[in-house]
């Protein structure tokens, strides 16, 4: 697609807009001008209900804007990692750059009058806690076993603005619940929209093992389009490369799906690279775990062994268990 500049395709959400920018920014530096071209996924016009009648993240944020490169709108497409399926073969498409690494850590978000001490003091009863996502509702019911977690979707900023306004979150049968008071979130989604200074804790990677690809900003591009290739890789980070190779590998052996609580963690150190992974089930109650070091060159390879690791301890159970019908 000849062009005088990279047209970009991203979400209209503030912080998928941010990531984008820093996108733009970076190629800049490296004398290449970006076009960003804003899309409202399926995602982003229902910020209510659950992700899984739209296809699960892939269809609600990423299917739109992966459409638009295969049929040769756009140059490429920016993603948040954690969104993209990692069991899901797409033919065509490839990671052209991945970003360095953003913190890839979770936090709480809490309403004012609220505090981390009483949470912990009360092992969270009287607690409600909103998330979407299946694995940090998991993790944090075997952290405080007495909470209620209640489904919470929405841009990054507009979730804190509602846990504010002691807003209800509205279900779609058309039902509502909460208010919440607090919010698990990406350490990294807040401080994109700037909103840094409402973290009141962050759980370590021991606590809650990150998504698979969390903090990553990946920019998507055709396979067989060789010159927004060779654009990319100048902005392309190996070490976050690799990790999002070992994760996302780790998705592909479990075909885990969007209803499914894997998280998988990968760092580099010198020549190796560390990589745990979990599968949880929905009520926190059982978790399955797997860690290992392997060469930091050959990232694939330790993503399989981890995977197998997990399947041979029974993760399919567990991931089959919660599949959507």
């Amino acid at each position: 697609m000849a062009s005088d500049r990279l047209r970009i395709g991203t979400r209209k959400s503030a912080m998928a807009i941010a990531q984008t920018e820093e996108i733009a920014r970076r190629l800049k530096a490296v004398g290449t001008e970006v076009e960003i071209v804003k899309f409202e996924t399926m995602g982003d016009i229902d910020q209510a209900g659950k992700l899984s009648p739209h296809g699960g993240k892939g269809g609600a944020f990423v299917a739109q804007i992966r459409e638009a490169v295969l049929n040769g709108r756009l140059h490429a497409a920016m993603h948040s990692l954690k969104d993209v399926p990692g069991n899901e073969d797409t033919p065509g498409l490839v990671i052209g750059a991945a970003l360095s690494r953003d913190p890839p850590g979770d936090v709480l978000v809490l309403r004012p009058g609220t505090s981390v001490d009483e949470l912990k003091r009360t092992r969270g009863k009287g607690f409600e806690i909103g998330t979407n996502s299946v694995r940090r509702a998991a993790y944090v019911r075997r952290l405080f076993p007495e909470i209620e977690v209640i489904h919470f979707r929405g841009a990054a900023d507009s979730r804190v603005r509602k846990l504010d306004q002691r807003a209800k979150q509205k279900l779609p049968d058309g039902g509502a619940v909460g208010p919440a008071d607090a919010l698990i979130m990406a350490r990294s989604g807040l401080e994109r929209v700037g909103l840094k200074s409402r973290i009141a804790y962050e759980f370590s990677i021991a606590e809650m093992l990150p998504a698979v690809g969390q903090g990553i900003v990946a920019v998507e591009c055709a396979a067989r389009d060789f010159e927004t290739r060779y654009i990319l890789s100048a902005i392309d980070d190996a070490s976050a490369h690799a990790c999002a190779d070992a994760e996302r590998e780790v998705l592909w052996v479990l075909n885990g799906h969007c209803n499914s609580p894997i998280a998988g963690f990968a760092e580099i150190m010198g020549t190796e690279m560390q990589l745990a992974a979990s599968v949880l089930d929905h009520a926190g109650s059982r978790i399955i775990e797997a860690s290992r070091v392997g060469c930091a060159s050959r990232p694939r390879e330790l993503g399989r062994a981890v995977g197998m690791e997990l399947l041979a301890r029974g993760a399919a159970e567990i991931i089959e268990r919660g599949r959507p019908v």
